[in-house]
């Protein structure tokens, strides 16, 4: 009983784990007892919640429940404040403690590296929390040489932002009971990896009394199961058997396998933060709650800003909502777009070295604001992309303070906004882009040989051809094709291109991961340019079919989930609600079933979600 007490950084209360569903099953069976009485539940619910936390982070419980009383407190003096200064004021307060305790535990070695850089001035990264409570304890409890980022410190940190600066507005009214407010912070399913629910979604839920009909507990039951076959037999097989593999040591293996370890992530990472999205959503639903759909067959988008429309759909909808639209959305600059330009150069220049990198980042964000300025036809166009931009940077920091991230992050933003201009461009005016392009990198690849040069020399004759034979189709035609089978293919032609640049990006984001903050950039960096040297070097096609041999299975779990993912959405939609509508004890058997299936792929260490770090 004291082992399942007691927090064991070793062995944290995962989803995965059966000690989650003894957890769970607990608390079902309580919540069930509580039957509609509200107050109850959600108090019951809540306190469930901060041990699931303790269980999952430790301590670091405290720094949740600090900021569930912070934040509670101090909406309910913006709302009651009749003036602007007062409002201002305290949401001020509120930003500068959430968004100071995140940067600490997340951001203080960057900023660390960031005054070593500039001063020479270098600083021991302690953790100061750790060595106030070895104060108050008189002794030494807690070790202080790192600092440990507490599980899902930035989903309840923007979610806490979201609560606040929706009272702010006016557009939700503070909650009276801090055991609601607290409950709506903290909910165990969605807190340490989303998807961030807004107030306005789930407040509401939270007087409701409790409701499960037969078809949703069946939907539940799919969710949890779909999540778990997800998580285990795809993700953490692929990551185990060969994509973990060929990222810590690129150089031992070839362009090939560095390539298709490369595809291999990308569905791994999805796996495991969607499958870790359906455990949540079908235990939610299990205990009478909606959470908000988080993800939408993101491999189906056709273009960068399609995709994130469709991956970690929560996140994009805080951005947008909290910082895309206060930068001035579609609308024109802001004084923040300027100052984010000249900051995230400033950024880039001490993270990279490379003054002429940070130069054209400055000068193609100034550039682009002063043709708005000056051109008001295409004003709201280039603001809407400058501010989209910053937005996507944003986005790449939020996971972490490496350079990768950022990296990751400005080519996400610099994808969607090439897809946007594209759009609008002329089909002639698009082959001869393309084809300058593929010039140049083929230049390059000849006159200054580089692995780097050799994939964009590819990829881009690639596209050129492609763009040649949908140009000559169309001036065969007449117009532009955009009916029946043609369009099709070029749905087609634009999932794969845009599934293969959200790969390539990937590149830096699993560089970034899994790092000691300590050392992430370096490491990260020497990572990224290993496996692109290999990607980018002559091949062997010789060893091909015995790499296939020897990890079919890994490559035939990664094509049959890229199958079912690819699968029509009426088409999974049906299956979903014919499971739902199963009777129980054939349900009990699919269970049954499932479980001894996933239970196969288990491996001997337990691997944890992928966006737990964030």
């Amino acid at each position: 009983m004291e082992t399942f007490i007691l927090f064991n950084p070793e062995s944290p209360l995962l989803f995965t784990k059966f000690s989650f569903w003894f957890f769970f099953a607990a608390v079902y069976a309580l919540v069930a007892l509580a039957g509609n009485r509200v107050m109850l539940r959600n108090t019951f619910l809540f306190l469930s919640s901060l041990f699931f936390y303790y269980k999952s982070s430790g301590l670091a419980v405290l720094i949740l429940v600090f900021v569930i009383f912070s934040d509670f407190f101090i909406a309910k003096l913006i709302a009651s404040s009749r003036r602007k200064f007062p409002k201002r004021f305290w949401l001020t307060l509120s930003l500068a403690i959430d968004l100071g305790l995140l940067c600490y535990f997340k951001y203080a070695y960057f900023f660390a590296d960031v005054l070593k850089q500039l001063t020479g001035i270098q600083i021991e990264v302690t953790d100061v929390f750790a060595r106030l409570g070895n104060m108050i304890a008189g002794r030494e409890l807690f070790s202080v040489d790192a600092i440990v980022l507490p599980v899902g410190i930035s989903f309840f940190t923007f979610q806490l932002i979201s609560y606040t600066m929706d009272v702010f507005r006016g557009e939700i009214k503070p909650l009276r009971n801090i055991l609601d407010f607290g409950f709506y912070v903290s909910f165990f399913p969605q807190l340490v990896a989303g998807p961030i629910v807004r107030a306005s979604e789930f407040i509401p839920q939270i007087h409701r009394r409790f409701c499960l009909s037969r078809r949703l507990f069946g939907i539940a039951v799919f969710w949890i199961l779909n999540g778990l076959i997800k998580k285990i037999v795809l993700s953490d097989y692929i990551a185990v058997n060969f994509v973990d593999r060929v990222f810590d040591n690129p150089l031992l293996f070839s362009g090939f396998e560095n390539l298709t370890a490369l595809f291999g992530y990308s569905l791994q990472v999805y796996a495991d933060f969607s499958g870790y999205t359906d455990i949540a959503t079908g235990v939610a639903a299990l205990t009478g709650f909606y959470l908000p759909k988080n993800f939408n067959s993101p491999y189906k988008a056709t273009n960068p800003q399609d995709f994130w429309r469709r991956w970690h759909m929560s996140l994009s909808r805080w951005l947008k909502s909290y910082l895309y639209i206060p930068l001035g959305g579609n609308r024109n600059a802001s004084f923040g777009t300027w100052f984010w330009i000249l900051v995230f150069a400033a950024i880039t220049l001490i993270l990279s070295g490379s003054v002429i990198t940070a130069a054209l980042i400055a000068f193609f964000g100034i550039a682009g604001t002063i043709a708005g300025i000056v051109s008001k036809v295409q004003r709201k166009k280039i603001f809407s992309n400058v501010n989209r931009f910053i937005t996507m940077l944003f986005g790449g920091m939020w996971h972490g303070a490496s350079w990768n991230f950022i990296i990751w992050g400005g080519l996400n933003g610099i994808g969607m906004v090439v897809a946007i201009i594209w759009k609008d461009l002329k089909w002639i005016w698009r082959v001869l882009l393309v084809f300058a392009a593929a010039g140049f990198c083929a230049w390059m690849s000849y006159s200054h040989p580089a692995p780097v040069w050799n994939i964009l020399a590819v990829w881009s004759a690639v596209l050129a051809a492609a763009s040649l034979i949908r140009a000559i189709y169309s001036l065969i035609r007449g117009k532009r094709p955009d009916g029946g089978f043609v369009k099709g293919l070029g749905t087609v032609w634009g999932v794969i291109q845009t599934f293969t640049f959200i790969t390539f990006t990937r590149l830096f984001f699993r560089s970034g991961s899994n790092l000691d903050p300590a050392t992430a950039n370096e490491t990260a960096w020497r990572t990224a340019r290993d496996m692109v040297n290999q990607i980018g070097s002559a091949w062997n096609p010789e060893i091909i079919p015995s790499v296939c041999l020897a990890y079919w299975k890994v490559f035939a779990l990664i094509i049959a989930g890229m199958i079912i993912h690819w699968l029509p959405e009426r088409f999974k939609r049906r299956y979903r609600l014919s499971f739902a509508s199963i009777p129980l004890p054939l349900m009990a058997v699919c269970v049954l079933l499932v479980v001894i299936l996933v239970y196969q792929f288990v491996t001997a260490g337990m691997q944890p979600f992928i966006y737990f770090q964030f």
